[in-house]
Parts: structure tokens; C-alpha cells; sequence
């Protein structure tokens, strides 16, 4: 176990206060299954945002779908919202080689046509494949490429990092 240690409470405070700074008018937010749901949540509630956050599952449209088969978050896409037109601020835990955000976006065009889609993230550990940035990181970091780092939540809510050496 690496003796890193982030506040992933600090780190959400920070990425509230910077998602406050990108929305738009007729905005709405979309987490990633499944840290990115669960920050999406909590922003949703803690910025007092109208309406219902979405969630999107990067499941269906992965590049190594074949090697990986359906994963548990396949099912998860609800987006409860028309996204035709619409700013879509799309919430991730951790962004790493970009192949999620690629695969979301190709999830998300499967429902419309957004006017603009932003990526706020609340860890970029850099290791990008693809070009995918950010408009907003809490922080930005990099970690060796064989550890993972994966974000937990309690039961009361309050959100924690797990930090594993890779397979």
C-alpha cells in the first residue's frame, strides 16, 4: 500500500467550488458510473441545482469491450433530462488515459446532441492515451502506472480515496 494520502473531502470542496464556476445556463450534470455518479449527487445537492442529475456507463461503447465482457455498470445510464441542446457537465473521480470519457461521449451522443459537453474531474493523474482534458481538476497528480486509485464512499456520505498497487 502507497503511503499517499489524499483528503478526498477537501478535494470535493475544491471541485464544487470549480463546477459552480462552469455552469451555464440550462446545465446539467452527468456523473460517471459509478465515483463519478456519486460526486454528481452530492453537486447536484450541495450547489442546490434544479432538477436531476444524470448517469452515464462507459459499459457498452469501452475500446477493450471485447476482453472485458458487460461490466456491473452497463445498466446504469439514466439520464433524465432531454440532452439535445443542452450544457452537459460531465463529473468524473479519477481521469487517467481518456478511454472513459471517449467511450461516455459516445454514450452520451446515443441520446442527443448536447450544445457543449465539460469535463470536471476531481483527480487527474495524467497517463493520458487520448487527447482528453479537463476544464476543471481539484488536483493534478501522477502516480505510478501499476497503482490504481479508486474512489470510496461511506455510508454517511463522506467520500474517501483507496489507493491499490496494480494487477
Amino acid at each position: 500500500m502507497s503511503s499517499l494520502h489524499l483528503d478526498a473531502e477537501a478535494l470535493y470542496a475544491e471541485l464544487a467550488a470549480g463546477v459552480r464556476g462552469l455552469l451555464q445556463p440550462d446545465s446539467v450534470i452527468v456523473g460517471i458510473w459509478s465515483g463519478g455518479a456519486w460526486l454528481a449527487e452530492r453537486l447536484q445537492r450541495d450547489l442546490k441545482l434544479p432538477g436531476e442529475h444524470g448517469v452515464i456507463s462507459s459499459a457498452l461503447h469501452r475500446d477493450d469491450f471485447g476482453s472485458r465482457g458487460l461490466t456491473a455498470g452497463a445498466d446504469h445510464t439514466r439520464l433524465p433530462f432531454d440532452v439535445n441542446g443542452r450544457p452537459i457537465l460531465l463529473i468524473d473521480d479519477v481521469l487517467y488515459t481518456g478511454r472513459t470519457i471517449r467511450a461516455v461521449v459516445n454514450e452520451l451522443f446515443d441520446f442527443g446532441r448536447p450544445a457543449s459537453v465539460t469535463l470536471a474531474v476531481l483527480v487527474d493523474r495524467g497517463g493520458r492515451e487520448l487527447p482528453v482534458a479537463a476544464a476543471y481538476s481539484a488536483v493534478r497528480m501522477t502516480l505510478p502506472r501499476e497503482q490504481r486509485l479508486r474512489l470510496a464512499r461511506a455510508d454517511d456520505g463522506r467520500f474517501s480515496f483507496d489507493i491499490q498497487p496494480g494487477a
